[in-house]
């Protein structure tokens, strides 16, 4: 993950595959179009990342590292290309999940 997670290219690399194989899993498995299992995919990787952007995160406690205007409880380190990575993981499971059971209930 953190090698995954190192540049932005890398990182961008790795969500777009990510939601290919999702994607592709849905097209074949459960018969979505196209279209469609990337609009639920997005939607729900959208959702997701908005749950897993606050996790582990910790505020700045070295004055030194404050600039002027900064707010006091904004992350010294966000992670936020790790959390693209885990947020691409957590989508497809949801993803594959919910289509898995759309059709058990009916929808």
């Amino acid at each position: 993950m953190h090698a995954l997670s190192r540049s932005t290219p890398l990182t961008v690399a790795a969500v777009v595959a990510l939601a290919a194989v999702f994607v592709a899993l849905a097209v074949s498995l459960f018969k979505l179009t196209v279209g469609g299992a990337v609009a639920l995919y997005f939607v729900l990787w959208w959702t997701l990342l908005f749950a897993i952007l606050p996790l582990r995160n910790q505020p700045e406690h070295r004055p030194e590292h404050i600039v002027p205007g900064q707010d006091p409880g904004a992350p010294a380190l966000p992670r936020l290309r790790e959390k693209a990575i885990w947020t691409s993981l957590f989508a497809g499971a949801a993803f594959l999940a919910a289509l898995a059971v759309f059709p058990l209930a009916g929808l």
